[in-house]
């Protein structure tokens, strides 16, 4: 995590093909495994991609660096990506129950938290019983490496019953088993009531209690004699471990979790459970920084993106700044120290991998991004109540941070591309505004300098792109997607455009200026809220009328939760709640599809009736900024605009309330409990603050 990486092309999205980042401790900057001729003369079949497995539909329980995959048959059978996984390498891939010989029959599988589920089947102890099932088996799946098998008799009288589970494993990691290439299963030895694999890498063991009454290492078999009297209950637990580790120790399930457990209410009833599910899986993605164990900052998403991404763990800690600022410290203390520093044109940039842009723009840089990020994050945590000693220690960090800004912008108005010959892009000279902003009432705040030099050249940015980054057409006009080098415009209609609604928390409850007027927010917000970007589940990345349109295309047409969250937050800050009011339908109705679990995409798929969302095969699930877009969603609703060194707490709700009345308790302001009620009328009321924090106007 700490070895200043170079960008490189992907967003480290688990694709064959492509680089995969260890799901611990990973850097952005993770180089793709390297393979000389003669490999690949050898096989072939390694030069054209691979599918990935599906996980879409899979029950994916986290608990980071914890993780176990099932399908709905409750079986793991050690296809795809089915096992119990510790940072990232499969420990056991194969876990099937047999009762007197034969597998019970699945009726019901679900997820009972963000790490947990819960598996139900049932057989009949005699087949001349008749048709009605007498015996319960019920698994309870844990992330942090347990299973609980439980026998439940509905018989009349004591049954006996031989019980035995088939366990196997290939310890290989998620980038193999992604391409198909695990070797195949290892040779079990007998060990410790249980069996032990090893292999030059590592190793893995399963335990059990009680004991086994036999264990055949030969088949990877363990066996018992259960009896149970009518109507009684039988138990095994079989424990799951790495060699030389202990049990999984998941920061979201510590008492000190860095997560306020926050709850809504209200007219709505998709509400209170999403931002439950929400809540759970941020604190399931939760990772500590090796170097610093109190720092945690949040996974991408899992299966694909087990590791830190910086700019999305900036983005994600933001959002959940509502749920206290601890987060959002250990994030910004884990990414300071990856800063580079020294001379030239790359000192004090966070470094952060390439992202795929679409089939109109070459890849942008996320290092870009998470450094622009990192001043804006750490103004408006001190405005939710950050204490100054942690904003002191931060504060050179971001103007490290907003003096790489200033120097690679140089005399120019905007900022380009790092890459030479690169675009100016849309989206970054919002980034670089905002942060200009922001940084600026940072510095004034701690009584630094360079504060109004920020403001000047960000008021000669905003004329500059009222202008230039605007185009007219007989719709109205529309901003253009960036500019090439050679001045052209690429004026297709993206999700990207969303970052230009994101203006900022500045003091007294007041939002930052945007970079576009009043007239070209109110066009976006039309397109915005116009069918070629809604779906009717979400915002679509790229317009459905624009070229290389794609439904699944991951920039160019999928429906990203983040990018619509965004949208919806923006668009009601700027009084364009129609717009926003779709735009949130469409993604609730999305989020009781997907269980409220939402994925980071699925596909742009025009909405049918009586249709649902369709899944996106390279999803992660959950995920970091979709989990936390929730966040940020209700917050926007309720209008909550704190500013902690004024004393003071704003709240402009959404007037139209498309969700009704709404509640929301547990939240943080100052580092106390916050509680606010928005009524079906639009009148928003405190109903729990901090010592001496005055409603403002």
């Amino acid at each position: 995590m700490h070895q200043p990486p170079q960008p490189v092309p992907g967003d480290g999205r688990t694709f064959p093909g492509r680089p995969v980042p260890p799901p611990r401790g990973a850097g952005p900057g993770h180089a793709p495994p390297r393979r000389d001729a003669t490999a690949r003369a050898q096989h072939p079949a390694a030069r054209r991609p691979a599918d990935l497995p599906p996980t879409h539909d899979a029950l994916v329980c986290v608990a980071l660096p914890g993780l176990v995959i099932s399908t709905e048959r409750g079986q793991l059978t050690g296809r795809g990506l089915e096992g119990f996984y510790r940072a990232g390498r499969r420990l056991l891939s194969r876990c099937q129950v047999r009762v007197a010989g034969r597998e019970p029959l699945p009726l019901q599988a679900r997820m009972t938290e963000a790490g947990r589920a819960r598996f139900v089947g049932t057989l009949r102890s005699s087949p001349a019983a008749g048709p009605d099932p007498d015996v319960v088996v019920e698994r309870l799946r844990d992330a942090d490496g347990t299973e609980r098998i439980t026998l439940r008799s509905s018989a009349p009288h004591p049954l006996r019953l031989p019980v035995e589970v088939a366990l196997a494993t290939d310890l290989a990691d998620l980038r193999a088993i992604a391409s198909g290439n695990t070797g195949g299963e290892l040779p079990a030895d007998v060990h410790d009531s249980g069996l032990r694999w090893t292999c030059p890498t590592g190793g893995s063991s399963v335990t059990a209690h009680p004991p086994p009454a036999d264990a055949l290492a030969s088949a990877g078999l363990l066996r018992w004699e259960l009896e149970l009297p009518p109507g009684g209950t039988a138990t095994v637990e079989l424990r799951v471990r790495a060699d030389r580790a202990g049990p999984v120790r998941a920061v979201g399930r510590a008492a000190a979790s860095p997560l306020a457990p926050a709850h809504a209410t209200g007219d709505d009833r998709r509400i209170p459970a999403l931002l439950r599910t929400s809540i759970e899986d941020l604190k399931a993605l939760l990772l500590r920084d090796p170097a610093q164990p109190s720092d945690t900052c949040l996974a991408a998403g899992v299966p694909w993106r087990c590791g830190p991404a910086p700019a999305e763990a900036l983005a994600a800690a933001r959002m959940t700044l509502p749920l206290g600022t601890r987060l959002a410290a250990g994030t910004l203390r884990i990414l300071a120290r990856t800063q580079l520093t020294g001379r030239g044109p790359r000192a004090g940039l966070v470094p952060g991998p390439r992202r795929d842009a679409g089939a109109h723009l070459p890849p942008g840089c996320t290092a870009t991004e998470a450094t622009l990020l990192f001043p804006v994050v750490l103004a408006e945590a001190g405005r939710w109540g950050l204490p100054e000693r942690d904003t002191e220690e931060l504060l050179p960090v971001a103007e490290r941070c907003l003096t790489w800004l200033r120097s690679a912008v140089g005399e120019g108005t905007y900022l380009c591309d790092p890459q030479p010959g690169g675009p100016i892009r849309c989206e970054t000279q919002a980034h670089a505004h905002r942060a200009a902003l922001l940084g600026a009432g940072l510095l004034d705040g701690c009584g630094r300098p360079g504060g109004e030099g920020l403001r000047q050249w960000a008021r000669e940015l905003r004329t500059a792109f009222r202008r230039d980054f605007w185009t007219e057409d007989r719709g109205g006009g529309r901003p253009v997607a960036a500019r090439g080098p050679d001045g052209r415009p690429v004026p297709h209609l993206g999700a990207a455009a969303v970052h230009l609604l994101d203006t900022g928390l500045l003091g007294a409850g007041e939002l930052a200026p945007g970079l576009l007027d009043k007239e070209q927010t109110e066009q976006l917000a039309r397109l915005l809220g116009g069918p070629a970007m809604n779906s009717g589940w979400g915002l679509r990345g790229l317009g459905a009328k624009e070229v290389g349109h794609n439904p699944f295309g991951h920039r160019t047409g999928a429906v990203r939760v983040h990018e619509t969250a965004l949208a919806v937050a923006g668009l009601t800050a700027a009084g364009h709640e129609k717009e926003a009011g779709g735009l949130l339908r469409g993604l609730l109705d999305a989020a009781e599809h997907f269980g409220h679990r939402l994925p980071e995409m699925y596909a742009g798929e025009q909405r049918a009736e009586g249709g649902a969302p369709l899944p996106h095969p390279a999803a992660c699930r959950p995920a970091a900024t979709a989990a936390a877009s929730t966040v940020l969603i209700l917050t926007a609703l309720t209008g909550i605009r704190p500013d902690v060194p004024g004393r003071t707490v704003t709240l402009r709700p959404a007037r139209s309330t498309p969700l009704g009345e709404i509640g929301l308790t547990g939240l943080r302001v100052a580092g106390a409990p916050f509680s606010t009620r928005v009524s079906r009328l639009g009148l928003a009321m405190v109903e729990e603050a901090a010592d001496g924090l005055q409603l403002g106007s």
